[in-house]
C-alpha cells in the first residue's frame, strides 16, 4: 500500500513536493465545491442528494491532493473512490430526479454503465495513458447532455458544455506522458482544472432541474 507510484510526467522522484503543479491545481476542486455550495443556498436546494454530490467534489479534491503528494497505492485509492462514487450517484440522481425515470429503468442504465466500466478496465493502460477508463463517464454525460438540451427547463446547454470540456480534459490527461520531453511539467494539471469545471456544471445542471423534495 506504500509502494511509490510514478505515472505522471511531473513526478521525477519520491517526495511530497515532487508534483507541485499537479498538487496545487487540486485547489480547483475546492473552488468548484465552494461555488456549488453557494448555488445550493441560492436555490434553496439543500437536501441529502445535492449535499452528497457537493461533498464528493471536496472529497475528490482531498483524494487527488493526497495522491499527487504521497503517490502511493492507498493515496490512489483515496483519489479514485470519490470519483467512482460521484459518477454512480450522479447517474442515479439525474435519472430519477431530472429525467424522472422509473426505478426499473435505472437497472439497465447502471448495467450498461458497469459493462462499459468493465470493458474500459480490461483495455491496456498504455492506451491513452489509462484515460479510456473515463470513457463511460463521457458517454453518459454526453447522453444526458443531449436529453438535457431537449427537455431541461433551465440552462439547456450546461450538461453538453460539461461533456465538451470533459472530452478536452481527457485529451490533456492522455497527452501527459507523450509530451513529457517537450513539456516537463506535463499536462495532467489541466485535467484537474477542467474536471473541476465539469463537476460544477454537472452539479449545476442537476440542482437547477431536479424535482424538488416535498
Amino acid at each position: 500500500m506504500n509502494n511509490y507510484l510514478d505515472i505522471y510526467c511531473e513526478r521525477l522522484e519520491p517526495g511530497l513536493l515532487a508534483e507541485p503543479l499537479n498538487a496545487l491545481t487540486n485547489l480547483a476542486f475546492f473552488i468548484a465545491g465552494f461555488f456549488a455550495v453557494r448555488l445550493v443556498k441560492q436555490e434553496s436546494a439543500m437536501n441529502w442528494r445535492s449535499g452528497l454530490l457537493v461533498a464528493l467534489i471536496f472529497a475528490m479534491g482531498i483524494g487527488s491532493s493526497l495522491f499527487h503528494t504521497f503517490a502511493t497505492i492507498w493515496a490512489m485509492i483515496s483519489d479514485v473512490l470519490p470519483i467512482l462514487a460521484f459518477q454512480i450517484l450522479f447517474i442515479h440522481f439525474y435519472a430519477q430526479r431530472v429525467i424522472r425515470l422509473h426505478c426499473k429503468w435505472t437497472i439497465p442504465l447502471f448495467g450498461f454503465f458497469f459493462l462499459l466500466m468493465w470493458i474500459s478496465m480490461e483495455l491496456p493502460r498504455e492506451w491513452l495513458n489509462g484515460t479510456l477508463e473515463y470513457a463511460p463517464a463521457l458517454i453518459y454525460v454526453t447522453g444526458f447532455g443531449i436529453w438535457h438540451l431537449k427537455y431541461a427547463l433551465r440552462e439547456k446547454w450546461s450538461l453538453l458544455a460539461a461533456a465538451g470540456i470533459f472530452a478536452l480534459s481527457m485529451t490533456f490527461r492522455s497527452m501527459d506522458m507523450y509530451f513529457c520531453e517537450a513539456v516537463p511539467v506535463g499536462t495532467h494539471f489541466l485535467w484537474h482544472c477542467l474536471n473541476a469545471t465539469v463537476l460544477y456544471l454537472s452539479v449545476r445542471s442537476y440542482i437547477l432541474n431536479a424535482k424538488k423534495d416535498r
